[in-house]
């Protein structure tokens, strides 16, 4: 099981004024910081990079332990519990996993996290002061290049199962599983609009409109956009909703071509053999 949490707190003394979120993610069984970034705000993308981070790194864990933040779970009535079915986006991210995602209901079942911002807030506040960060982008190396290191020698201990919880996550595409979904529909003139973006699909092998079909349009954490149909990608597009890759047109799909055979004089024709079929390119 995996712990994480959000610490808003004044991290860089020499910067006047201000507080910065860190995001930090701890192994249960070990103690060890896995991951620790600071970021101006405690939102579903911060949360969401430093999963991916681990994923990456160390593999899917079985579980992940929160408070109930409103990136972590809906809360239809406050105090009452989470909903277990209208899931946040991150919480969709943590479903196609296939990672039980545990809420917290009191101070005291944090207690591994708030013991773990208490000795981050001693001794890192004064560590980044030492090495003279004055900005996000500097004190996220010096934890990323030096604290991680010495923070995990001193505090992490042995799991009393040596054997690893984490499953590989070799071969899986991360980022088609960290990212925002939205159900959306196409429009008339093949445009599906996301907020401000009117995102413009192009012309489809086989498919004379895509007008009015129900797709998945996905935001990925590097800022570029991708529509999709079941298995089938639609369109891809930068931040800013041009196009980056389409489907290609059907006249320009390469066509089998089959082979030709010389038949013996006297013997009846056979069948040609046709080429191994080819996987349409998307």
């Amino acid at each position: 099981m995996l712990h994480i949490d959000g610490s808003k707190h004044a991290w860089l003394s020499l910067v006047e004024g201000g507080k910065q979120s860190l995001i930090s993610i701890i192994d249960d069984a070990t103690s060890r910081l896995l991951y620790s970034q600071l970021w101006p705000e405690e939102t579903t993308e911060a949360v969401m990079v430093g999963l991916r981070e681990v994923v990456d790194r160390y593999g899917v864990p079985e579980s992940l332990y929160s408070d109930r933040a409103s990136w972590a779970f809906e809360t239809p009535k406050a105090g009452e519990a989470v909903s277990k079915t209208h899931l946040t986006q991150v919480g969709e991210v943590l479903k196609r996993l296939g990672v039980e995602h545990i809420p917290s209901y009191s101070p005291q079942a944090r207690g591994r996290s708030e013991r773990m911002n208490g000795t981050l807030q001693g001794r890192l506040v004064n560590e980044l002061e030492q090495c003279g960060a004055r900005s996000i982008e500097d004190a996220n190396r010096y934890i990323r290049e030096s604290y991680l290191a010495t923070h995990n020698k001193a505090f992490s201990v042995e799991p009393h199962d040596p054997a690893s919880a984490f499953v590989a996550a070799t071969g899986v595409d991360l980022d088609e599983i960290f990212c925002r979904e939205t159900l959306r529909k196409v429009g008339k003139d093949n445009v599906v609009t996301c907020g401000k973006l009117a995102l413009q699909i192009s012309k489809q092998p086989g498919r004379r409109t895509c007008s009015g079909l129900a797709v998945v349009v996905k935001q990925h954490l590097s800022g570029v956009w991708s529509i999709h149909r079941g298995l089938q990608v639609l369109g891809r597009y930068d931040h800013d909703g041009r196009p980056m890759e389409t489907a290609d047109p059907v006249e320009n799909r390469e066509r089998p071509r089959f082979p030709t055979r010389t038949l013996d004089a006297g013997k009846r024709s056979r069948r040609p053999q046709f080429p191994q079929a080819q996987p349409p390119r998307s």
